[in-house]
């Protein structure tokens, strides 16, 4: 049987320059204390929301597949549509509220308060869910044959009841099942229901290898006509944060996992599944992480870089970060900074072999020349992300700590 890795490591380094890529509560650019030194952060959260929302020709999800994040998608996209055909509305939310109550289970607090008094079904969720198009359109067209279809309230409620018995294999289905979306993020939400599509991508919050360097940015919005009056012609003033910074950005494939979650199958069985949507996830994958910016204030600041440098690794074993390597700030003094940081990336995994030896098979992406002799091979992005999908298809060669 074809040897696979379980891991694909992605670590990269970005510059930036005079951006703000991720704010805080105040506006002011996200930063994490590491190493005696302050540094720029931009979060998971940030970065993975841009992937997940990224066109062209890197796109990891089409738009027209990508999930609803919202505590709202029962009313917005499930009931409104329905009503809007000119549908019964009490029904119509009634027939709803029981769907979701057997879709996303029923609290016992919710329960008790529909078995205590009579009031209109909430469809408003406590939490955000995930929910794919087709399991929208699924739940959309069981409402509207429902609905249309029955006659006196008797027969409705009689209806309504035997599909809830009719459809309750799939209403489990779904709960368990994860579309391309939340297969490789995860539903993203912090309650019990439909959290079982644990996300197959991990993403670290990406940070600057020296001390964060910022500068406030002191602007004006100029009034044509008071301008045009002679006048200064200030219409607004203010100021943000600018900041320039060296990102090193780690994240982790879980690669049964996201064979599990893209084919329906049980985790245990990845290796014999059909790998090939899988594979393809993560060429694409390797290629906007290495291409698409996190980043607010586009109109302002352009925030757009590609990656200096991207490295690849497939193994078996624990993943491990390469983050202590810049543990120590690389001082801000050196004009061979971004040299200086993938220097450090490939001596920091130089000292991972020296103490727990090779296990992984490695590539890398980089512009940046004279890499020492004992970097990995290199290869172009492209071909670094095909490279990858072969190994998780398996029309690559795996070699284990070659």
């Amino acid at each position: 049987m074809t040897e696979l890795p379980r891991f694909l490591q992605i670590h990269t380094l970005t510059p930036y320059a005079g951006v703000l890529l991720n704010r805080d509560d105040i506006g002011e650019a996200k930063r994490l204390p590491l190493g005696g030194s302050m540094r720029g952060r931009v979060s998971s959260q940030c970065q993975k929301r841009h992937w997940r929302l990224a066109a062209g020709e890197w796109q990891l999800v089409p738009a027209a597949e990508r999930a609803i994040r919202s505590r709202r998608t029962f009313e917005y996209h499930v009931a409104r549509p329905l009503i809007d055909e000119g549908l019964d509305e009490a029904r119509v939310a009634e027939a709803i509220a029981a769907v979701q109550a057997e879709v996303l289970g029923e609290s016992k607090k919710a329960a008790a308060k529909k078995k205590g008094e009579e009031t209109a079904p909430d469809l408003h969720t406590s939490q955000v869910i995930v929910l794919g198009p087709g399991e929208t359109r699924y739940i959309v067209g069981l409402v509207r044959k429902l609905v249309a279809d029955a006659g006196t309230n008797k027969d409705f409620k009689a209806a309504l009841q035997a599909l809830l018995k009719a459809e309750k294999p799939n209403f489990a289905s779904m709960r368990e099942g994860a579309g391309l979306d939340a297969a490789l993020f995860g539903r993203m939400i912090t309650g019990d229901v439909f959290a079982r599509a644990d996300a197959a991508i991990h993403v670290a919050h990406a940070f600057t290898v020296h001390a964060i360097e910022s500068e406030p940015d002191y602007f004006t919005a100029v009034d044509d006509i008071v301008a045009d009056s002679g006048e200064q012609g200030s219409g607004h003033i203010n100021t943000s944060e600018l900041t320039s910074g060296l990102y090193y950005s780690y994240v982790v494939v879980d690669v049964p996992l996201l064979v599990a979650n893209l084919q329906g199958c049980a985790a245990a069985d990845w290796a014999s599944a059909d790998r090939t949507l899988a594979g393809q996830v993560v060429e694409r994958l390797i290629g906007t992480i290495a291409t698409v910016s996190p980043g607010a204030k586009l109109g302002s600041t352009a925030p757009y870089a590609f990656a200096d440098t991207v490295l690849v690794e497939a193994g078996k074993r624990q993943p491990r970060s390469l983050a202590n390597g810049f543990y120590k700030a690389i001082g801000l003094s050196r004009n061979d900074l971004r040299e200086e940081a993938t220097a450090r990336l490939l001596d920091q995994l130089g000292r991972l072999d020296a103490m727990y030896g090779k296990a992984e098979d490695r590539r890398i992406a980089s512009q940046i020349p004279d890499l020492a002799e004992t970097a990995p091979a290199g290869l172009n992005l492209p071909a670094l992300a095909v490279w990858a999908r072969g190994l998780v298809d398996g029309t690559v060669a795996f070699a284990p700590g070659a």
